[in-house]
């Protein structure tokens, strides 16, 4: 099992392949890896108000203290994945932080070619079909 955590700061904001722009396919792999899911201080109020919770109730509920003990992380289940997935689905995907929506263009973890099943879209296609900017 690795030690890695989700957006670590070699390879936080990272273009994988400048010429490559990975289609998510919503296959939950990056939501079962273990580690930290970064919640930004602006994602806060946003993910709370979508789960009709108050800021105070949403992270005493969800989330604790990063690994680095530089902000907040989303909670992780005793199986490492994160707390806001529900099956194959993320209870908070129209919301989802920053970090979860880079996945895998701005950041990976080892060997996620093997479990992930995004789809490789050459760049120029991907900014003609509006999914990056």
């Amino acid at each position: 099992m690795s030690t890695a955590s989700h957006g670590s700061p070699g390879n936080r904001e990272t273009i994988l392949e400048p010429d490559t722009y990975y289609a998510c396919q919503r296959c939950t792999a990056c939501c079962k890896w273990p580690g930290d899911v970064r919640l930004e201080n602006e994602e806060i109020p946003r993910v709370a108000a979508f789960l009709d919770l108050s800021e105070t109730e949403f992270l005493n509920r969800y989330t604790r203290l990063r690994t680095n003990r530089q902000g907040l992380s989303l909670l992780e289940k005793e199986n490492h994945e994160c707390i806001m997935l529900d099956g194959n689905s993320c209870r908070i995907h129209a919301v989802k932080p920053s970090q979860c929506a880079g996945f895998p263009n701005r950041w990976n973890f080892p060997g996620w070619r093997q479990v992930c099943e995004a789809k490789a879209i050459p760049m120029e296609e991907a900014r003609q079909r509006g999914l990056t900017k």
